[in-house]
């Protein structure tokens, strides 16, 4: 079966090294890794490394829900470049490119099979905006 990869993007009005320590920081990433204001992300952990893991806990603010999100690094390049893999083997690779004061960053995952591309897609791009909101106010 061939797998699809859905791609998600956002420009951020922010140097690279800000938006780094922004994507990649627990302390960060508990506060803009949602799709939505009804979910949060109450704990996160990040070993920012080839061979790290990192783990986010999301899940609906009403308790109804909530799931484990995690992954183990196959390659970080500080500012530019993370790759990681999934429990189920999906990859996930994303670039952050500085143009100027801003930073553009491209998501390309694999889509699983549980639901469809467009909602998947929907979902990551949801976040990636919730990402740039976020970004932007620090």
């Amino acid at each position: 079966m061939e797998k699809t990869v859905i791609t998600v993007e956002a420009t951020v009005n922010a140097p690279v090294e800000k938006v780094w320590k922004a994507w990649t920081g627990p302390e960060h990433i508990t506060q803009w890794n949602s799709a939505s204001p009804d979910w949060h992300t109450p704990k996160a952990t990040n070993d920012l490394r080839a061979g790290g893991k990192f783990s986010s806990r999301m899940e609906a603010k009403d308790g109804s829900m909530g799931f484990d999100f995690e992954g183990t690094y196959d390659d970080v390049r500080e500012h530019e470049y993370i790759g990681y893999h999934m429990p189920d083997g999906r990859e996930v690779k994303t670039t952050f490119k500085a143009e100027g004061g801003k930073t553009k960053i491209v998501t390309n995952f694999d889509a699983e099979t549980m639901n469809p591309v467009e909602m998947q897609k929907g979902g990551w791009q949801a976040i990636m905006n919730s990402f740039k909101a976020y970004a932007e106010k620090l």
